[in-house]
């Protein structure tokens, strides 16, 4: 829109205490902190809690913003770090029944309820994925993230995240397959 602040400028307004500032921003960018926070919880409540942290840290830290990256890459790099060390702390592995694992790996239409079933089920089974193959896989897939991408968020090469989800593949090729 014509007139509109960037993100840049209204994180440097925002760095010098411009409440309203930080409340554009975290508009503009709450449902892709959220979309994210849901993907690595797979339960709204908690997606919420993470998205929420996620802001408040934001909040706190924004006197850190250099404006040497885009706010969307910092920001989405706080509500990452939020959403994994949430996930570690609760450490819930979920089970995935037989019977799921059979539909998913038959490949069924996604457009009934049944199949968006599955489909949270896979979910569930990538979720239940160590750490860095379960966090490659929901950069990459879920949040549509370039390799690149995911390694400047995860910490590491563009390779690393190749190997994590080639891994994370063969891992549920065995679950989808084992029934």
């Amino acid at each position: 829109m014509p007139g509109e602040e960037t993100d840049g400028d209204l994180a440097q307004r925002a760095a010098a205490g411009d409440r309203a500032a930080f409340a554009t921003l975290a508009e503009r960018h709450y449902d892709r902190v959220y979309a994210l926070a849901w993907r690595w919880s797979g339960a709204r409540v908690e997606a919420q809690d993470i998205a929420q942290d996620s802001m408040v840290k934001m909040a706190t830290a924004m006197n850190g913003f250099r404006n040497d990256c885009a706010f969307a890459t910092w920001a989405y790099r706080i509500a990452y770090t939020t959403a994994v060390d949430h996930i570690r702390a609760r450490r819930r592995i979920v089970a995935l029944e037989p019977a799921r694992i059979s539909a998913l790996a038959d490949g069924a239409d996604s457009g009934t309820p049944e199949n968006e079933m599955m489909g949270q089920e896979l979910w569930r089974a990538v979720r239940a994925l160590p750490d860095q193959q379960r966090d490659a896989v929901l950069l990459v897939y879920a949040q549509d993230l370039s390799h690149g991408e995911a390694a400047a968020l995860m910490g590491c090469s563009e390779k690393t995240v190749s190997w994590h989800l080639h891994e994370a593949r063969k891992r549920l090729r065995i679950i989808l397959e084992a029934v």
